[in-house]
């Protein structure tokens, strides 16, 4: 890849120019970086201060422009990525967040497919609620047949983002939900129990007052048919309950989504009942309604180890009147998109670097005083951003839907904005802005990263590593050991108060993240995106404590993740494994798994693979009792990838002669990436790994079975190989800033 011309003028970590680099810098045809980050953040702000003179108040565009682009550039504040990307460009398409319409038809079910695909062409992701369809093997009056039921085509629309994925566009993400009283509750809830099922899908049950009143009293709810808007039968509701908690134990989904309590908040509900979020579910949206988003840098708010009220009130202001710009000189995939939009004029302004702003104020993230900052920081955050909204509808107008809204009150001056505060993931921005995501407790305080050319570094969060170089602890040795350790609790080298403030995701309880997700929530207009985390000895009865206490704090919904409960998952840090002492392996089965040797003659076949460094000949052969030894041959010989595939292979025939069977080799090389794959949909080639996985699945699958589908579920990054960690109700690279909800 080549490199953007150095950047004297912003403080950007190499991190964060890599991260630009590979997804927000302009490029030709050829994939050259044409624009340096100052480029790109020139051109965003003079982009977004355009709207002044379309809207012509009087401002200038340009002394504006100056204004967002010191904004950006100190780090105070950043947009969501589809305007640092497209802002300026022809593209031009500034929002993250959508919510499609489905409805019980055929027709509104595929214009709601078509549309979607409008919007993952265009970068962002959607939302959308099953609910209205007709249940499974309902009656369908036209055709005088059965209904195939919500599930079947949410297949579809998983289908559709899968082929406009593997076209080599932006990555489109998706959630789904329904509602908890559909007839087809339990197969949704059980949807992701094979999880190669719904894999462009992030899914949340829709949860009602009266289930959770049933919930508590352990009785019965209405089951309601769509189409009759009749109950049909009644259910247990701890039973289903309990199958929501099973399945989020065992991977992590389905969350919930408070349904009542969005619509109890719905700034305009004389437009329109929420049904759906975005695909990370901070942002409930109306039919139609997109949302563009940004984050305010906490760890930039501090002076003198107090709160920088003062500043922080300037920049909520700044970022108040940049997000309402967005909305002006946005350019939307579809025409009712545009008009809903622009009728409400829902804004989500959020935070992140909240953990580094505790570090620097010395509080810990588990502290009663970090839950009251926390309030009190969000209180006044929303109180200003409503402000800048008054003085923006004097100048320009309220937003046309006020008259009818919850703030069409007697005597209160008109908001541009139906909604102003959103707390959204900020993986990729985070890493951009070299600090801690969102909400978000520390996700590590040392890591370990390979980089490109296969060298270890260790990655240390700057400010522990100022301190200890400050106070004399620290030394490369220390950082190395915190990284494979995954926490510094246990390092009694490290002095209390310093262990006290520096905690990470698995240091602090699950209950503490709910009681930071409520403190945020109470003073935030829409949701807050946020992951509870277990380790992975949680109890069933732990995850079902967390939900409850969502429910009781006022949260609008909560997304778990129990640790190693998916497929693949790669952790970035943790304690390295030691075999006790009864572990240790008998001598005799030491040399019984002595590798065999290798027969004069051996019989086999050769697959030709379509790679992206050509074609790969994967040669495999079997003796009398099975596999044997596998090699390959480059289409074009020589070079790094023809070197790569011959160590696979000698590996993989050592394993195979070492008694390792076909298919863990498969599992560990199926889906693992590079930067040019090959071809498309389920016949895609990843690498030229995957492309040695796929032909001993060729060699050894029998006739009419159906290979493995590589499924990235927290684990490792499909871009760039490197950890993935599960923050902000999505998946996020910290290496590479690759994120799942993208």
């Amino acid at each position: 890849m080549e490199k953007a011309p150095a950047t004297t003028e912003l403080a950007l970590s190499k991190n964060a120019v890599t991260v630009l680099e590979r997804r927000y810098l302009k490029r030709d045809s050829e994939g050259k970086v044409l624009e340096t980050p100052v480029d790109m953040f020139h051109r965003v702000a003079e982009s977004i201060a355009s709207a002044e003179t379309k809207l012509k108040s009087g401002v200038q565009a340009k002394k504006l422009a100056q204004e967002f682009y010191d904004l950006m550039t100190s780090l105070d504040f950043l947009p969501n990525s589809p305007t640092l990307m497209n802002a300026g460009r022809e593209l031009g398409q500034l929002s993250a967040c959508f919510v499609l319409p489905v409805g019980d038809s055929m027709e509104s079910i595929f214009e709601a497919i078509k549309q979607t695909a409008l919007i993952h062409k265009s970068g962002g992701g959607t939302g959308f609620s099953f609910s209205r369809i007709r249940p499974a093997n309902d009656v369908v009056l036209s055709t005088k047949g059965v209904s195939s039921g919500p599930l079947s085509f949410m297949k579809v629309f998983d289908a559709a983002t899968e082929t406009i994925k593997q076209g080599g566009t932006r990555r489109g993400a998706n959630m789904g939900i329904l509602r908890v009283d559909h007839p087809d509750i339990m197969d949704f809830i059980m949807a992701k129990r094979d999880q190669k099922v719904l894999t462009n899908f992030n899914i949340s049950v829709g949860l009602t007052e009266a289930f959770m009143e049933a919930v508590e009293k352990g009785g019965e709810y209405d089951i309601i048919n769509p189409r009759s808007k009749e109950a049909v039968k009644k259910m247990d509701a701890r039973k289903v309950f309990e199958h929501i908690i099973e399945m989020a134990w065992t991977n992590g989904e389905p969350g919930i989504i408070f349904l009542d309590r969005l619509n109890r908040d719905n700034p305009t509900p004389h437009v329109g009942e929420i049904e759906a979020t975005n695909p990370c579910g901070e942002q409930p949206l109306l039919p139609y309604e997109s949302c563009n988003l940004g984050s305010i840098n906490l760890s930039r708010m501090v002076k003198d180890s107090e709160v920088d009220w003062d500043k922080l009130g300037r920049v909520v202001r700044s970022a108040t009147r940049f997000l309402d710009n967005v909305i002006e000189v946005n350019t939307y995939p579809l025409k009712d998109i545009e008009k809903m939009t622009r009728a409400n004029r829902k804004i989500g302004l959020g935070v992140m670097g909240w953990a580094d702003m505790l570090i620097l104020l010395g509080i810990p993230y588990s502290s009663t005083k970090a839950i009251a900052l926390g309030e009190k920081l969000m209180q006044f955050i929303t109180n200003e951003s409503r402000t800048m909204s008054r003085e923006l509808a004097e100048q320009r107008g309220a937003f046309p839907n006020f008259p009818g809204s919850v703030f069409d009150k007697k005597g209160e001056a008109p908001l541009r904005n139906a909604t102003c505060t959103t707390i959204a993931p900020t993986g990729t921005i985070s890493i951009m802005a070299n600090c801690s995501s969102g909400i978000e407790p520390l996700f590590a305080v040392s890591y370990v990263r390979q980089v490109l050319d296969n060298d270890i570094l260790v990655e240390v969060h700057p400010l522990f590593e100022q301190i200890a170089r400050e106070r004399g602890f620290y030394s490369p040795e220390l950082m190395k050991q915190i990284a494979e350790h995954g926490t510094i609790q246990d390092f009694k080298e490290i002095p209390e108060d310093v262990r006290r403030v520096f905690v990470t995701a698995h240091d602090i309880t699950p209950e503490d993240h709910i009681h930071m997700q409520a403190a945020f929530q109470k003073y935030t207009d829409n949701a807050v995106s946020k992951t509870v985390n277990f380790p992975n000895s949680a109890t069933r009865e732990d995850v079902a404590k967390v939900y409850r206490m969502a429910y009781q704090q006022g949260c609008k919904g909560v997304t778990i993740y129990r640790d190693g409960s998916r497929d693949m998952q790669v952790l970035s840090v943790g304690k390295k494994e030691e075999k006790k002492p009864e572990e240790t392996i008998p001598m005799e089965s030491l040399k019984a798994s002595r590798k065999k040797e290798r027969p004069r003659a051996l019989r086999g076949a050769t697959y030709q693979m379509e790679t992206g460094c050509g074609p790969l000949y994967v040669t495999i052969n079997e003796d009398g009792n099975g596999l044997f030894e596998l090699f390959t041959t480059m289409g074009k010989a020589g070079g790094c990838a023809a070197s790569q595939c011959e160590a696979i292979g000698r590996l993989v025939s050592l394993a195979w002669r070492s008694g390792v069977q076909a298919r863990q080799a498969v599992k560990q090389l199926i889906g693992i990436t590079c930067h040019k794959p090959a071809g498309f949909g389920e016949n895609r080639i990843t690498s030229c790994a995957d492309a040695v996985a796929k032909a001993i699945q060729m060699h050894t699958l029998a006739e009419g079975e159906t290979p493995t589908k590589n499924v990235i579920n927290g684990g490792a990054c499909p871009e760039c190989g490197g950890p993935v960690e599960h923050e902000g109700g999505c998946s996020v690279c910290h290496a590479c800033g690759y994120s799942e909800c993208a």
